[in-house]
């Protein structure tokens, strides 16, 4: 976690160099616990993604406050918080009130960590990462933008739904957190007045741990170490004791093998492509439209990138086809010479400013990826709203199955279309970030960042305007750095946006409006 920090101290000072993507946007990362704004009781009512009712998973009764059994554990909890270490009291503050938050920023730090691309063997031939063989080489996974969207997506529909779950029998059993009961308790984090039983950290803790295990499965053993020190903040930070923690483990659990049902069934095992299926979608686009793209690497991957993540289930939308724009104009129109020409202006002309706008959102290899750019802007909405896990985890919810969303339509685009880059069409033309390894049309920064600001519009309206002032400025970057045509940004954008309009609508139909 160091180097994350670092790596976002780094994001914080940059913003002030490029004034015009975040402008005296603050750093909420080093937050510490704070009073939530509301606690929505009848958060318990909401409609759920995986889980059909939160009845469908059941916990016994608790103990009442006044038993043998709780008056027991509430000796014991204050035994361990009498004799705290530094470093438990470290964890106390580290995983705060809403950790929610703190294992997005755990998965970003993963997904930066193996963001990186295969190289090629001493042949030429590339291997590519096998999830029965995670240790490789080369290691699995590469988790590229497509991959990291679907990880979000997982992780917080996950975490949604357990705590949707937990709200259901806190306020069903209403048993009070353990300073309430007795009040020589001093907890770590603002008083509360949330029940206690069952623990939505650990059912936040379970599902994190779970579903980040199944898709960095190398990082099993930091992940366990990770889930029990959050287990054991809960009760050395004074808000919970065992029992509450042991019922918030099995719907966590239960939330789990849904998620793991859908995602084995989901598509996405077969998004990366053997060669002749690769080259069959090519020549698919060939024979419909009289062009297709061609990798320009040297050595040369013989596959793209995941051709058939534009199959993959789709969260919010209910078929790919509805989100597909026509087609992009043909090179050597009058359309297309005028997005080349405004290309090589860029290239010949680059402004200080505009290189530093393609920098800052380039979010290629070693980073967190453009939708891992989005849950940074939603987390620092989130803590500045202060808002509780229950609804930070449905924000991330909606905008991590929109995001996810948006990169299957923009998959499926570019695959249908395979529309070359500007480097294939444009003669002696160079980029300044590298060219990816997949078709142009749409493009990916523009459809994710579109769908990921729509949501968070609708959820921070008085911000609205900045959201989408990002998501535009990310779709030009890819002007700036050579990678699109004008007309790959601005259908992106207008898909993104199409897409996220779907999880908007199934936010507002969800009751907790």
């Amino acid at each position: 976690m160091k180097k994350l920090k670092i790596f976002y101290k780094y994001l914080f000072l940059l913003t002030f160099t490029v004034s015009s993507c975040i402008e005296e946007t603050p750093n909420y990362y080093e937050f510490e616990g704070y009073g939530f704004e509301t606690l929505d009781e009848n958060g318990g009512t909401w409609k759920t993604i995986l889980v059909s009712t939160p009845t469908q998973i059941n916990i016994p009764q608790p103990e009442a406050t006044s038993s043998a059994a709780y008056q027991g554990e509430l000796n014991a909890v204050k035994q361990q918080m009498s004799g705290l270490t530094p470093s438990q009291t470290e964890a106390v503050n580290y995983w705060t009130n809403n950790p929610v938050l703190r294992w997005n920023e755990i998965a970003l730090e993963l997904a930066a960590k193996y963001n990186l691309i295969p190289g090629p063997n001493a042949d030429g031939t590339y291997t590519l990462p096998n999830p029965a063989n995670p240790v490789g080489p080369p290691s699995f996974p590469f988790a590229h933008p497509p991959y990291t969207s679907r990880m979000l997506a997982y992780l917080s529909v996950a975490q949604f739904d357990a705590l949707v779950v937990a709200w259901h029998y806190k306020y069903q059993f209403n048993r009070p957190s353990p300073y309430l009961v007795d009040n020589s308790i001093k907890p770590a984090y603002s008083p509360s007045h949330l029940p206690s039983y069952p623990s939505d950290g650990a059912a936040i803790a379970t599902v994190s741990k779970e579903i980040l295990t199944v898709m960095f499965p190398l990082e099993a053993i930091y992940l366990e170490k990770k889930y029990q020190e959050h287990l054991a903040s809960l009760v050395h930070a004074g808000i919970n004791v065992p029992s509450d923690i042991t019922a918030g483990n099995i719907i966590g659990t239960e939330v789990v093998k849904l998620a793991k049902q859908r995602a084995s069934t989901d598509g996405m095992a077969k998004a990366q492509t053997p060669k002749p299926v690769s080259d069959s979608i090519a020549n698919a686009a060939f024979e419909r439209f009289g062009w297709k793209w061609q990798n320009m690497e040297t050595p040369q991957r013989p596959v793209g990138l995941t051709p058939l993540f534009g199959k993959v289930k789709m969260w919010n939308v209910p078929t790919v086809e509805e989100v597909r724009p026509g087609p992009p104009p043909v090179p050597g129109s009058v359309e297309f010479e005028k997005d080349a020409a405004e290309l090589r202006k860029f290239a010949s002309h680059m402004t200080i400013s505009q290189r530093r706008i393609a920098n800052w959102w380039e979010d290629g290899l070693g980073s967190y990826t453009p939708p891992g750019h989005w849950n940074k802007f939603a987390k620092e909405a989130i803590v500045k709203a202060k808002l509780n896990p229950l609804r930070s985890a449905r924000i991330f919810a909606y905008m991590n199955t929109a995001i996810m969303d948006a990169g299957v339509a923009c998959w499926d685009t570019k695959y249908y279309y395979h529309y070359p880059r500007p480097i294939e069409t444009i003669a002696g033309f160079k980029t300044i970030l590298g060219t990816p390894n997949f078709p142009a049309y749409t493009s990916g920064h523009s459809t994710f960042s579109a769908a990921g600001a729509e949501v968070l519009a609708h959820f921070f309206p008085s911000d609205a305007a900045q959201f989408r002032a990002w998501a535009e400025e990310a779709a030009v970057s890819r002007l700036y750095g050579g990678i699109h045509y004008r007309f790959d940004a601005e259908v992106g954008i207008a898909q993104g946006k199409n897409v996220g309009a779907y999880a908007v609508n199934r936010a507002k139909n969800d009751g907790a409006q």
